[in-house]
């Protein structure tokens, strides 16, 4: 197949497109670079330096590569950006997915796969861990525009028979991660105590998240290419895992001794959350394989390269 990977050069698109190659498949990635990183960029794939929201250049991008896949990364994935900067995060996240859609049609793309939020689109849910059935509550503008990409995305299977699956991830870690936003505590720990730093948790450490390693996102990913076909699947472990449980997971890897400080908890974020994922497991066959400390381990040692130290 012919991939386009919008935000392949981020964390996770990055990890998607490396899948996709190792399996044969063509992949272009295009990428404004804002928030991806140019050393992301997996050797075999073509890369285009555009913004999705620019409909002339990638106009380009689609007429040149002709994909028959489109998998849709790019973001503006900081919650509480969305909430300083809520137009700029809804032209991003809801006119440039327009701009990606409109251009699908035209070049007749067969299959769009969308990374969505399941720890933003659902609010604070009743019932732990939410499946994909439970009311969306969103409690951020990174949420809202995340559920809107979804319906749009249902629109266009109805009115141009484009086919769709959306992946609504969990909290997603490991190498590569950009320390920005709440999904990047594992390398923000990780990076601050390699350094001598103390982290600060917000809030009084028991909010709970569901954490998900990248190499099992990407191939839920990869999956996806050929099955899910109209589905909306969660991709999480379904564990609530505290901040605190986090962060000593993190500092016995690292062998760091002190305790976090802590700060108010930031508007915007949920109290708990963990994800049902079997939707994932019956229609494409997916369950999460690596499990917290093994992720973490990696992560880490993917750190102390960077940093140029060894392990303890």
């Amino acid at each position: 197949m012919r991939i386009l990977v919008t935000g392949g050069a981020g964390f996770i698109g990055s990890h998607v497109s490396c899948a996709y190659l190792v399996a044969g498949h063509e992949v272009a990635i295009a990428d404004d670079l804002s928030s991806g990183c140019q050393k992301n960029l997996p050797a075999g794939a073509k890369f285009f330096q555009v913004d999705i929201r620019d409909m002339e250049a990638l106009q380009r991008v689609f007429a040149e590569f002709q994909p028959t896949v489109v998998n849709h990364h790019a973001a503006q994935m900081d919650i509480r950006r969305s909430l300083r900067e809520p137009l700029f995060d809804a032209n991003v996240n809801v006119i440039g997915s327009l701009v990606v859609f409109e251009l699908s049609v035209k070049h007749g793309v067969k299959r769009v796969i969308f990374a969505s939020s399941g720890g933003a689109i659902y609010g604070e849910p009743k019932v732990i861990p939410v499946t994909e059935d439970a009311r969306e509550l969103p409690i951020s503008h990174y949420g809202v525009t995340k559920l809107a990409v979804e319906r749009y995305l249902n629109v266009y299977k109805h009115v141009y028979g484009i086919d769709f699956v959306i992946l609504r991830y969990a909290n997603v870690f490991g190498p590569r991660q950009n320390p920005h936003g709440e999904a990047g505590v594992v390398a923000i720990f990780a990076g601050q105590m390699l350094r001598e730093e103390v982290p600060t948790v917000f809030g009084d450490g028991t909010k709970t998240r569901d954490y998900v390693f990248v190499e099992d996102i990407a191939r839920a990913n990869l999956l996806a290419l050929s099955k899910g076909e109209g589905e909306i699947c969660n991709l999480g472990c379904g564990a609530q895992i505290s901040d605190y449980e986090i962060f000593d997971v993190i500092r016995r890897d690292v062998g760091f001794d002190r305790e976090p400080q802590y700060a108010p908890k930031r508007p915007g974020e949920i109290e708990h959350i963990a994800l049902d994922a079997r939707r994932a497991a019956l229609q494409l066959g997916w369950n999460p394989k690596v499990g917290l400390a093994e992720g973490i381990a990696k992560t880490v040692e993917h750190l102390r390269s960077l940093h140029g130290q060894s392990g303890r």
